[in-house]
């Protein structure tokens, strides 16, 4: 049997082998109308040229729309009540710590990646921030590298020496947009010298998080993106596009951050240590959305009711939804070891903070732009060839990117 007739089954669902290299890219932040205002401004020709002939759907992030818990239910096909990553920061009332959930040890299954790579794929995987690095790359045989330490890269860890030199282009700011172009140079380089079978490429949001969809800086990003895509797909790869969540401005009429501050409420309803606010969105990298997102658990650990406090809080201008543990996991496909008590969602125009005092605003240069909320889970899907057999009024999701690519591409 050749490799073209290998089936891979990961987590439940079966993929086929790829009959040409595919490179999936998560364009982190990627409301649709990025690559619509993009196309009618005339600065993507190439998509330009795809949509016609390709897959072009709008489908749903996973909630909460945060890098992390998207990323790897897109790598694994799997929601996060199975993988188990549910943002990039969560509480561990095990070890009554909060922590990064950037630490392998928290993924529970493995990756289409990994698996891929294991019945014998060449495999590749290209990330911006190196958070996510280690996650992607879990279990997996191959070339895995962020371009913000591209310059640290060895064999031994990352399947390649010093990728910087091999890229040929200095190491980005983390706040750049060439932080996600040196990811593209990075995919050409690879297509033309190792050609992986498969490729993921997983871009920053740095750009999202301050420019709207039509400005000159967004549509400067996305003709950087249309370029290099024209050239991976001149090389004989299959291009698929998503992203790991949408974005949306999240001010008043004046352009100052609408904020709602959870954990400065419930200190002032409560007793102090009565409830802890977590925002899944925290991450090392604060300045472009000062941890301020749409999504919030809180963890009771007094004597008032989840239900009196959750009431509460619905009441308050901003908050779009509020659940308690168990229904929120199983409308969100949470899980639950990982989940407050209460699972709190803001409108499309409102952020979730816990207390003035904790979060910094200095660095925003430009009114906020945020995500996390249900306002942020539509998002894009591309493949640049058609899949006639994959039924119209399907409802997708990004983490289904690979299942169309492999499963249905004609």
């Amino acid at each position: 049997m050749s490799a073209r007739d290998t089936v891979v089954t990961v987590n439940g669902r079966s993929y086929r082998w790829p009959d040409r290299p595919l490179v999936v890219v998560c364009v982190d932040g990627c409301e649709p109308d990025y690559v619509t205002r993009a196309v009618e401004a005339g600065v993507m020709p190439w998509l330009a040229g795809v949509l016609p002939r390709g897959t072009s759907r709008i489908v749903d992030c996973v909630i909460p729309s945060f890098t992390n818990p998207n990323n790897m239910s897109i790598v694994t096909g799997v929601p996060p009540s199975v993988h188990g990553i549910s943002g990039n920061y969560f509480y561990d009332r095990e070890s009554d710590a909060e922590v990064m959930m950037n630490d392998p040890k928290y993924l529970r299954v493995g990756t289409i990646l990994a698996a891929f790579a294991s019945a014998g794929a060449k495999l590749a995987v290209v990330t911006a921030k190196d958070k996510l690095r280690r996650l992607l790359g879990h279990g997996m045989k191959g070339i895995c590298f962020s371009s913000e330490k591209a310059h640290e890269t060895t064999e031994a860890e990352h399947g390649i020496a010093d990728a910087r030199a091999f890229v040929g282009l200095p190491v980005p700011s983390v706040y750049s947009a060439e932080l996600s172009e040196f990811i593209f140079a990075a995919a050409v380089k690879l297509l033309e010298r190792e050609r992986p079978d498969i490729m993921y490429l997983s871009t920053t949001d740095y750009i999202q998080h301050i420019h709207a969809p039509g400005t000159a800086a967004a549509n400067a990003f996305h003709r950087m993106l249309d370029g290099y895509l024209a050239r991976l797909d001149a090389l004989g790869a299959t291009l698929a596009l998503t992203a790991d969540h949408g974005m949306n401005a999240k001010t008043d009429a004046s352009g100052a951050p609408r904020i709602v501050y959870l954990q400065d409420l419930l200190d002032r309803w409560l007793s102090p240590g009565e409830a802890r606010v977590i925002l899944p969105i925290t991450d090392p990298y604060v300045v472009h959305h000062g941890a301020l997102g749409s999504f919030a658990t809180v963890y009771l650990e007094g004597r008032a009711p989840a239900s009196d406090i959750g009431a509460r809080i619905g009441g308050l201008p901003g908050i779009e939804l509020v659940l308690e543990r168990e229904p929120a996991c199983r409308r969100f496909e949470l899980p639950p070891d990982r989940t407050g008590d209460l699972v709190i969602v803001a409108d499309r125009q409102t952020v979730l903070g816990t207390s003035v005092a904790r979060h910094d605003l200095s660095g925003l240069t430009a009114p906020l732009r945020s995500h996390g909320g249900l306002a942020e889970q539509r998002v894009p899907l591309i493949l640049s060839r058609p899949t006639p057999g994959l039924r119209e009024g399907a409802r997708l999701r990004n983490l289904d990117v690979f299942d169309v690519a492999l499963n249905h591409a004609a």
